[in-house]
């Protein structure tokens, strides 16, 4: 079976080509195992991050840690730049997710002056561009360290409802995988299973148990289409009590079986991004 691109190694990816990349819906809640940097240069959509919904626009810089949960629209008018930056990158990065609005021009200039010099180094044969690019990588951190600094004391305190959802997303990447539903999760952080909802749906207009099952479903298919596990290993990695009723929530969320969606993938496609 085809494979990702290899995630411990740096790359950009332009921002549509996510959209077209073959890994269903940008949009489904997901995780990665590198730290991530979104800089939109065009269009505006939404992004869920922990648990919380957000617009987004022109100018627009995000960092995702890895192991946060997220997820986000991107339409046909959406340009931009995604930095993965790998595993095991020695790049300073916040520890914490960021929504940045960057309205100073100079800013703005700088960052992709910054891009492109990454993508040019990347691009080049000449003697020590690796090294030129691990440089301009860390040039990219100071200028996000710089950002986060001067947003500060701009950003409001996020209420308690956005807390215990930023909470629930945490919690439920080490669950999800065990077969944990709603009501578990709730009695976890020590709410009931309708004051999560409620939560939910006021940060980010989604049910808990469809952040719940938009995540597992997203893990299900990227089992079927990067390993050869059985559909039974697969539904039971997951927490899944028994193969058919994985089979029918599959087909539920997606319209396929998970048979199906695996044999599509065998077909020659877009190369597929993390």
């Amino acid at each position: 079976m085809k494979t990702l691109q290899d995630p411990a190694q740096m790359r950009l990816v332009a921002i549509p080509r996510l959209a077209a990349g073959g890994r269903w819906r940008v949009e489904a809640m997901r995780t990665l195992s590198e730290p991530c940097f979104l800089w939109f240069t065009k269009g505006q959509g939404r992004i869920t991050i922990a648990g919380q919904t957000r617009g987004y626009t022109a100018h627009n810089a995000i960092f995702i840690p890895p192991g946060v949960m997220h997820g986000f629209e991107v339409g046909p008018q959406v340009f931009g730049t995604a930095v993965f930056f790998g595993r095991g990158s020695n790049v300073t990065l916040p520890d914490l997710p960021q929504h940045l609005r960057i309205r100073e021009v100079h800013a703005q200039q700088e960052v992709n002056v910054l891009l492109d010099m990454i993508q040019r180094e990347m691009d080049a044969a000449t003697p020590a561009h690796d090294r030129a690019t691990r440089h301009y990588l860390g040039l990219l951190g100071v200028w996000l360290e710089r950002q986060v600094a001067k947003a500060a004391g701009e950003a409001p305190q996020p209420d308690a409802a956005k807390r215990l959802v930023a909470r629930y997303t945490a919690l439920m990447e080490t669950q999800f995988r065990k077969g944990a539903g709603v009501g578990e999760l709730a009695a976890m952080l020590g709410v009931t299973a309708t004051h999560l909802t409620r939560c939910c749906r006021a940060a980010c207009g989604r049910s808990a148990i469809d952040i719940l099952q938009d995540r597992r479903i997203f893990e299900a298919r990227r089992l079927l289409a990067e390993t050869d596990l059985p559909v039974g290993r697969v539904a039971s990695s997951l927490g899944f009590t028994s193969p058919a009723y994985f089979t029918r929530a599959f087909h539920h969320l997606t319209g396929v079986s998970p048979s199906a969606f695996r044999r599509a993938q065998e077909v020659p496609g877009p190369i597929r991004t993390n």
